[in-house]
């Protein structure tokens, strides 16, 4: 790849400028044109390797979210799939290796909400899903380092307190609703999209600033899709850890070269016994496979029992959706 366009992918994972025109500021950065540089992320959004340019929501920040398994029958899993596919709280849904076959996140404005579109799911598919909401994020989407590593590196936010969600002001909420989907990509992105609900493009850049410095947004910037990118081996490993153990094991875990995900979820008996989660994304099963291994003995975790669960299939991936989009007139 270019290394221009190789930065424009990596580099603004995090920190994406949020001045008047950033598409301007980028292309300088690299010694590019600001119209290539909008051809490039129009071009990558449209053929799925950028998912958004915009904000990714710190869990239980905004709304409810949780994650669900279910076990389909194997001559209807396409069927269920799209049923749970269709549903908009529904941002990634997914196959995976276990008897519970179908993994999706569901994200709503509130639990009750949460509540309701998992009862619908199970009432139109006759499959009874298991909801295994967070407990405690150890590393949630801080970006994905195309140089190899899965972690992007830069520093967490401010750890907030579980079960803690803002309240967000009606203007707010508006613009909330209108980033989920990513910035315009157009030169003057925040002035436009100010535009469709009332704001300066400055306040726009300013309320983006507040959340991030409050921990409501756990980044802001490029989101790639890192199946399109080439790592298209992504395994969810699993272990049961000892309560009082789960909190130092995860965090040292979510701080390991490799891991893209990790965090503590609630157990869900006799059905799920597993209560610690990590990610891991490479080119290969085999690659995958080994580091899991070394981190494992280097923190011990094979002590416990533990499964790994590798993606058939995706059907479904996008960015999570909150709050409802405002209509514009």
């Amino acid at each position: 790849m270019d290394p221009r366009h190789f930065r424009l992918l990596n580099d603004w994972q995090h920190g994406f400028p949020r001045v008047a025109q950033p598409f301007a500021a980028l292309a300088a950065a690299v010694g590019m044109g600001e119209g290539e540089v909008l051809d490039l992320y129009r071009r990558w959004c449209a053929d799925g390797v950028v998912s958004r340019i915009g904000p990714v929501v710190a869990t239980r920040r905004v709304g409810a979210s949780a994650l669900v398994a279910l076990a389909a029958p194997a001559e209807r899993l396409a069927a269920v799939a799209a049923r749970v596919s269709a549903v908009p709280e529904v941002n990634h849904n997914y196959e995976r290796e276990h008897r519970l076959n179908l993994w999706f996140v569901v994200t709503a404005i509130d639990a009750a909400r949460l509540d309701a579109v998992v009862a619908a799911i199970a009432a139109d598919t006759g499959c009874a899903p298991i909801v295994l909401p967070m407990e405690e994020a150890h590393h949630i989407d801080l970006g994905f380092d195309l140089r190899g590593s899965g972690n992007a590196g830069a520093s967490a936010p401010p750890r907030l307190a579980a079960g803690a969600p803002c309240a967000l002001a009606g203007i707010e909420q508006a613009l909330m609703g209108a980033l989920q989907r990513g910035l315009p990509l157009e030169p003057r992105p925040y002035a436009a999209l100010g535009e469709r609900i009332g704001l300066s493009g400055a306040m726009v850049a300013e309320l983006i600033d507040d959340w991030l410095a409050s921990g409501v947004l756990r980044r802001f910037g490029v989101v790639v899709r890192h199946h399109e990118l080439g790592y298209t081996a992504n395994a969810m490993c699993v272990w049961d850890v000892a309560d009082g153990e789960a909190a130092e094991l995860g965090r040292r875990l979510g701080a390991e070269a490799g891991v893209t995900l990790c965090y503590r979820r609630r157990r869900s008996l006799p059905h799920w016994r597993y209560n610690l989660f990590a990610m891991i994304h490479g080119k290969a099963r085999d690659e995958v496979l080994a580091t899991r291994a070394r981190i494992a003995q280097r923190l011990g975790l094979d002590d416990w029992p533990h499964a790994v669960l590798f993606s058939r299939r995706r059907f479904k991936q996008r960015g999570a959706c909150y709050l409802p989009e405002p209509s514009y007139a």
